[in-house]
């Protein structure tokens, strides 16, 4: 199985990155895991990739509520945006409504929603399915 190079982590809460950083430890997830506390430390993170020709990540694990530019306002960005639908994007969030999940997966691109807390069984799932993608 081919290996996930690039994973980005949008998410500004300390304890949930720190406990992904051990999760992808743990299960070799990828070769590089970037984090972010925000939508638009992301995007002009994404843009200067776009800009430079770099490898977009293979995976883009998307939280809802973070201050300056939340998980909305980054997934209405990538609709103008071709190259970064290219990605796998996960909404990660602790919401059970109903209404945001029908939001979150009505984006063509988003290819799922995960319910926080994440596990080391829900990490493995995600890492076989993401590899399979790519």
């Amino acid at each position: 199985m081919q290996k996930i190079k690039l994973v980005y982590i949008i998410d500004d809460d300390p304890l949930y990155n720190f406990g992904m950083k051990k999760l992808m430890e743990i299960t070799e997830f990828a070769v590089d895991a970037r984090f972010f506390l925000n939508g638009e430390e992301a995007v002009k993170d994404l843009s200067q990739r776009d800009l430079e020709k770099a490898p977009l990540p293979d995976l883009i694990l998307l939280d809802i509520n973070m201050p300056i530019m939340n998980g909305w306002q980054f997934l209405d960005k990538c609709c103008e945006w071709d190259s970064v639908q290219q990605c796998s994007i996960f909404v990660v969030s602790s919401s059970i409504n109903r209404e945001e999940i029908d939001k979150a997966t009505s984006y063509p691109f988003v290819d799922g929603y995960i319910l926080k807390p994440m596990t080391l069984d829900k990490i493995k799932d995600l890492k076989n399915k993401i590899q399979a993608l790519i």
